[in-house]
């Protein structure tokens, strides 16, 4: 399934990336409120796809075993907070599990993006855009650009996770030099949120 046909109505799809804890969801947020874009967000598909009783689910379940179903789940819902752990620990896990998800997300973004065929602007948020190879969803790449140091804090308050895990879990995606190499906008999103805010204003 290909929506590359959909790009001759010249319907603007803004893909928006940019590392961990690097602020995306704030922008997005604010660029719904800003000019009401419907937002497709990659990890909401991605919490939906491995609900109880979907194929996706069992599959997981299958594969990582019992433990890492929640205990305190009554519907026996998968603990994402550990899954998250076993996968940035085992490169091998991580791998079977993104072949398994991305190509179900891109499926699901495609149809979304089909819905809302009547909308000038959408915004997809995805955060490994790149290394999932979603660019060919866009019609222009938005990065969000977050000082490391300023990310690592973040991710340690957000997650509760040491210093170390925060490393380990940023230098799993491409760095932000890399990604700029194939954006068409950066969003600075570091201390001063009217950097970015500006930046918006200009484009939408």
């Amino acid at each position: 399934m290909s929506i590359q046909p959909k790009l001759k109505n010249k319907q603007r799809r803004i893909g928006l990336t940019g590392g961990i804890a690097s602020g995306k969801s704030t922008i997005a947020h604010y660029i719904k409120k800003y000019k009401d874009i419907p937002i497709l967000d990659a990890d909401q598909y991605s919490k939906e796809l491995i609900k109880p009783k979907s194929n996706s689910y069992k599959k997981v379940l299958a594969y990582f075993g019992p433990q890492i179903v929640d205990e305190y789940s009554s519907e026996n819902e998968i603990n994402t907070e550990l899954l998250k752990k076993i996968i940035f620990e085992n490169s091998i896990k991580r791998t079977w599990i993104q072949n398994l998800l991305h190509p179900l997300i891109k499926k699901k973004m495609i149809e979304e993006c089909n819905q809302f065929e009547n909308n000038k602007t959408l915004l997809l948020v995805v955060p490994l855009l790149l290394e999932a190879k979603f660019t060919d969803l866009c019609t222009e790449i938005w990065l969000v650009k977050c000082p490391r140091e300023i990310q690592k804090k973040r991710l340690m308050k957000r997650n509760k996770i040491s210093n170390n895990d925060a490393e380990k879990i940023i230098n799993l995606q491409l760095n932000f030099e890399d990604k700029s190499k194939f954006s068409d906008v950066i969003l600075d999103n570091s201390d001063d949120q009217k950097l970015w805010i500006n930046t918006i204003q200009k484009l939408l």
